[in-house]
């Protein structure tokens, strides 16, 4: 089987002619990430520890297992599923039953593929569905009990630190300021980083952050996914813009930064990415490190304000189960654009897990520096 090395943005991708099956839908090559190199450049792996990162989130459910390598780390296994936790949370201020049920089915899965891997440290996260239920407790202790696995309710700073951490490897070096974003199912985090110059570590260089309470569930749930018209989509975005307001008011000086850009993270960038590339089904590969600009956006957007939903169920980037969320996506992701003028997008396929997994290697000293 033929086997090359691809790279973009930092990160190598060990690609061949077999479908990496691990993340169906959204599948790609098995992944190295790379780590901030030492002072000299140089990093040589020492550690055999086997890692996991799972993120609970209010639609996903997504776990990646990784072992350290010379210049990162390689993905080794992978699972995503849209478990949708965080249904109908803002009406009833809980959790579903059927909600809980799904998403403990797809956490036994996980447990089983950190146990085949020979996983040795876990870090088990979940994030703003179960931070706003009344019973986010209740559903942590019931994994516990039937899963078997030990999730952690992570505060909005520690998740916006995270996401930034796994992705600002993809920003222009030579920018000075950049707005990274992470649209979620209930939330959205946001971030105003600064230059490389200033700290390697990205969490130091976070000038100002805010976590949104706008998520593609959220809105979705609010104005309807399945209809949505361009009058609808522009009272989303206005909504969206006025929940954005007081993050933009804080972080107005990043646009007057030298190469300023913005750095998406999120399945909605990487859709619109998919979608404007025209793949025929999304590969992480051809997504994770692209530059878009801006006519480019809009003519994805545009395309899909006027796809029905039958259309956008059928397209090989978007599938059924988030047909009715991905406009919702769009919404919160044009706020930002018009929040944040810039003629280029960076798009993310990486973020909290890949954040997660490097600070677990850095604490362990996966890498030692050659003398």
């Amino acid at each position: 089987m033929a086997v090359e090395d691809r790279q973009r943005g930092g990160v190598t991708y060990a690609t061949s002619s077999q479908r990496h099956s691990a993340d169906p839908p959204r599948a790609g090559g098995a992944a190295v990430v790379s780590a901030p190199r030492s002072h000299n450049g140089h990093h040589v792996y020492r550690s055999q520890t086997t890692y996991a990162a799972l993120d609970l989130g209010t639609n996903n459910c997504r776990l990646l297992i990784a072992r350290p390598a010379q210049h990162g780390f390689r993905v080794v296994d992978a699972f995503s599923r849209i478990v949708r936790l965080g249904e109908g949370l803002a009406a009833s201020s809980r959790l579903g039953d059927a909600a809980m049920d799904r998403a403990v089915e797809a956490l036994k899965i996980c447990r089983g593929k950190m146990a085949n891997r020979g996983v040795t440290r876990a870090r088990l996260v979940t994030t703003e569905a179960c931070r706003a239920a009344t019973n986010g407790l209740d559903f942590v202790r019931r994994v516990a009990a039937e899963a078997e696995l030990s999730l952690e309710i992570i505060d909005q700073r520690t998740e916006a630190t995270l996401a930034v951490s796994g992705c600002a490897a993809l920003a222009d070096p030579a920018a000075e300021g950049v707005i990274v974003f992470d649209i979620g199912g209930g939330s959205t985090e946001i971030v105003w980083l600064g230059s490389r110059s200033e700290a390697r570590d990205p969490a130091a260089r976070i000038r100002e952050w805010a976590s949104l309470p706008i998520g593609v569930v959220t809105v979705a749930e609010r104005y309807g996914g399945v209809e949505v018209s361009r009058e609808l989509f522009e009272r989303m975005v206005e909504d969206c813009a006025q929940v954005l307001e007081p993050f933009v008011k804080k972080a107005a000086g990043a646009r007057q930064a030298r190469s300023f850009h913005l750095l998406g993270t999120s399945g909605t960038v990487t859709t619109v990415a998919g979608i404007h590339l025209g793949l025929p089904r999304y590969d992480r590969r051809e997504v994770d490190g692209l530059w878009m600009q801006q006519d480019d956006i809009l003519t994805v957007i545009d395309r899909l304000i006027e796809m029905d939903y039958a259309a956008r169920a059928a397209n090989a980037c978007i599938g059924r189960e988030r047909a009715d969320l991905v406009l919702a996506g769009c919404a919160i992701f044009e706020a930002i654009r018009r929040a944040f003028p810039s003629d280029r997008v960076r798009i993310a396929d990486r973020g909290l897990r890949e954040g997660i997994l490097l600070r677990m290697m850095h604490e362990d000293r996966a890498w030692w520096r050659r003398r």
